[in-house]
């Protein structure tokens, strides 16, 4: 772990570059590209992402990710979560600005001031990020990067082991995605799952395959309790979630073993997607002794 002792000194880093305006090509990546256009940056090669702050660029960082360049606020330089960002980023460009021409560039102001654009990884298969994991989330055509986002720091911080997405989906590594995370998106295992003919018609029969049940967040007149003790007695167990406006598709809800529903009261038929599998993933996860409510 890096301390503030050990951050690099802003004046002796050796890649800071001066930005004047919003019109420095230097910054295409921050300025005029598109989410779609960032992630096939490289095409067939792969792709960019933008991250933002210092905790998630930290995270990334930790978790394998190669930084390309670092955009930061010149009024946020000398601190010291910045520092610590500055120190396991040598060799790579540093564009620094003023608040007034970084907000023109991104639009609005930075969240800690700093953002850093990373290469992506190649995703594993899904079998790789099963491997070793007991309890699961699934999205399916979750489409708004916050709720994606939303469902990632939940599925970490309560018990998931990993999590499966739908190409439908947005995507994981979108910047509002891994604001909302906190960069959650980088401490668990998770892929997208193959397309397969022009629907996913299959995803629940490819989860089986895997060696996992299925228990679909729906409301439905069969739905069950997430407390019934069959779903603690499974040993593999997927969850999977809707979108926000449709739910699960009912081909989706046909082939799972289990449809599950959070009571409600005072009339409300349901929660945001989000806030469910925070619900879900506290009761249905991978807990450990010692576990408790925060």
């Amino acid at each position: 772990m890096i301390t503030a002792s050990t951050a690099c000194p802003p004046q002796n880093h050796p890649g800071i570059q001066k930005i004047l305006g919003i019109e420095d090509p230097r910054l295409e990546i921050y300025s005029r590209l598109k989410e779609p256009q960032l992630a096939n940056y490289f095409a067939p090669h792969g792709g960019i992402f933008i991250a933002e702050s210092p905790m998630v660029i930290l995270r990334a960082l930790d978790a394998g990710y190669h930084p390309l360049s670092l955009l930061v606020e010149e009024q946020q330089f000398e601190a010291t979560e910045v520092g610590k960002v500055l120190a396991q980023c040598q060799s790579i460009p540093i564009y620094v600005g003023s608040l007034p021409v970084l907000s023109q560039i991104t639009g609005f102001p930075l969240t800690r001031g700093v953002l850093c654009a990373m290469k992506r990884n190649p995703l594993p298969t899904p079998g790789e990020v099963c491997r070793n994991a007991r309890r699961i989330a699934v999205l399916e055509d979750v489409m708004n990067p916050t709720n994606v986002g939303a469902i990632f720091r939940n599925a970490a911080a309560l018990h998931m082991d990993a999590v499966l997405l739908t190409p439908n989906c947005s995507d994981p590594l979108y910047r509002r995605a891994l604001r909302v995370s906190m960069g959650s998106v980088f401490q668990l295992p998770w892929t997208f799952l193959e397309e397969t003919g022009s629907s996913f018609q299959s995803v629940p029969q490819h989860l089986h395959a895997l060696g996992y049940s299925c228990a679909a967040m729906a409301l439905s007149p069969q739905a069950v309790s997430l407390c019934d003790p069959r779903l603690s007695a499974e040993k593999k167990l997927a969850v999977l979630l809707g979108s926000e406006a449709t739910g699960l598709s009912q081909a989706t809800l046909k082939d799972c073993d289990y449809i599950l529903r959070i009571p409600m009261s005072h009339g409300v038929d349901s929660l945001n997607v989000a806030a469910a599998s925070a619900i879900a993933f506290w009761e249905l996860g991978t807990k450990e002794e010692g576990d408790s409510p925060a």
